[in-house]
This record gives structure tokens, sequence and C-alpha cells, in this order.
């Protein structure tokens, strides 16, 4: 496997939520290693490779772009955020370059690593999805789909028409399982998110 294609990604952060679940406010502002997470995740996808950063912002977008230094990266705010991550999918897919694929990650995965990006973008093979996956420690090892999510320009349209609530490109996914290459990135990270009190370890 390999990119044979020129084409460039833009990495799009989704990072609108309130962080309802784990009752500390966007997770956006979650500080990890010394800075808001917000910042790392972001970092992550711009020096792994992606030539722009689309940061999706929503609840409290005012204070996350005064706590947060974002100005590497080109920031919109959703103000539907409370109708699902399919809403701040969509609009972080309209403010990308509409020539470039698509690197979509989530602001509450902090063990994205560069290299993990940079893994999906040589590993992307034209007219398809690239998905990073995780095994968790699992003893069988088989893998769990994940974040990022790599979508080529020419299954963009496809995908943004599926997305819909807090789906995001799942149903695509769901209705296209051939389409999608998995790329393995247990050796990076865990792909876990955080989403509850239990998990604020990984912060550390």
């Amino acid at each position: 496997m390999g990119n044979g294609s020129h084409t460039r990604t833009t990495g799009v952060l989704l990072a609108a939520g309130a962080g309802t679940r784990l009752g500390m406010g966007p997770k956006a502002l979650l500080p990890y290693r010394g800075r808001p997470l917000v910042e790392a995740v972001a970092g992550a996808l711009l020096d792994g490779g992606c030539r722009e950063v689309v940061v999706v912002l929503g609840a409290r977008a005012a204070d996350v772009s005064a706590i947060a230094a974002l100005d590497r990266f080109r920031t919109v705010v959703n103000q539907g955020w409370q109708s699902g991550m399919g809403s701040s999918l969509l609009l972080g897919a309209s403010a990308a370059d509409p020539a470039d694929h698509l690197l979509i990650a989530l602001v509450d995965q902090p063990g994205l690593r560069a290299r993990t990006v940079g893994r999906l973008l040589a590993s992307h093979r034209q007219g398809r999805i690239t998905a990073a996956a995780y095994n968790n420690g699992a003893p069988s090892g088989e893998l769990r789909r994940g974040h990022p999510l790599l979508i080529d320009v020419v299954l963009r349209a496809a995908v943004e028409a599926t997305v819909a609530g807090d789906a995001g490109a799942r149903l695509f996914l769901q209705a296209n399982p051939e389409l999608v290459d998995e790329v393995d990135c247990s050796d990076l990270s865990t792909g876990e998110d955080i989403d509850t009190p239990e998990q604020l370890h990984l912060l550390r």
C-alpha cells in the first residue's frame, strides 16, 4: 500500500462538544502536558503531514479561542454544535479545500501522535477510506476501527451525504465496508477517547 496521489490532506479536528458526560467543561480545554488538549491534537495533525488543520469549535468557543494557542490552525465555530458531531464534520469539511482529502480527528483522543497521522497518509490508497485501528491489548489481536479517519477526495460528497446527528461518517462506513482500509496503530496508542472520569488517566 502507498499513497500514489499528490493530493494534499486537510485535517479536520472536531472540538465543539461541551463535555457534558465528563462534567469538566469542553474537552478542548482539558490540560494535557502543560497545554490545552485541543492544541496538542491539532498540532499532531499538522506535524504529521496535513497541509492545514481546521479546528471546529462550538461550546464556549470564545473561551477556547482565548485560552488555547490556535494561531497555526484555521478555526470555525459551529453555532449548532448541540445537534451532534455530524454538523461539526460538515462545517469542517466545507471549510477545507475541496481538492483535498480529509483527515477527521476527535479532540478527546490524547493518544493521537504525529506518527499516527503520517502512517495513515503514507498508507492511503486513492478512492478509499483509511482508518486507524487499535487492538486495545485484546489477546485475540482483533483490531477495532477508530480515529483518525482519512476520507479520499473522491468520496467526500458521498460521505457527507450520509452524515446526520451524532453519527459522523459511521453510516457510510457501515454501508461500504469494502472501501475501508484499516491501518494498525496499536504500537502508537490505544486509540481511546476520554468520555468518563475513569479515563482521565489518558491525559498523563
